[in-house]
């Protein structure tokens, strides 16, 4: 399913649109593909070709390194926006919205280090990725309260 990132409440934060995400609600039958769009302290929102009902219990999957990140939440709000739906789930853990966020920045670190490759031709290791990326925007990063 395609999907992209749209603008939400102030109370969200930008975030890369191409960190996929998975969600599984026992309502709808199959799971999903969307794209993450913003995080905040007690949940992200998402764009999404369908819509969930409100109050549906749903499974969140992150697909990044060898363990993806995964927790449970509820639909908290539900909106159509031209060709697609946005949804807003909170998390039943306030400390999920902090674990996204670390998956977050591991997903600016990747599209920094092909865009390093891209722009310059230089071949670097996701271990100099992360340093070089920390260093030069992790004082610009949002933080969450």
């Amino acid at each position: 399913m395609n999907a992209s990132v749209c603008h939400q409440d102030r109370a969200y934060l930008r975030h890369p649109s191409e960190l996929p995400i998975h969600i599984h609600c026992e309502s709808h039958k199959g799971r999903s593909l969307r794209r993450l769009a913003n995080v905040s302290a007690g949940g992200l929102a998402c764009r999404s070709e369908e819509p969930l009902p409100v109050g549906s219990e749903v499974s969140v999957e992150i697909p990044i390194g060898r363990e993806p990140f995964r927790a449970k939440g509820a639909v908290k709000w539900c909106r159509h926006s031209h060709t697609c739906y946005e949804l807003g789930i909170q998390f039943e853990a306030h400390e999920d919205a902090f674990a996204v966020r670390m998956v977050e920045q591991l997903c600016y670190i990747e599209r920094y280090r092909r865009e390093v490759m891209k722009k310059e031709g230089r071949e670097i290791d996701s271990a100099t990725a992360a340093f070089e990326w920390i260093n030069l925007y992790a004082a610009k990063f949002p933080h969450i309260s």
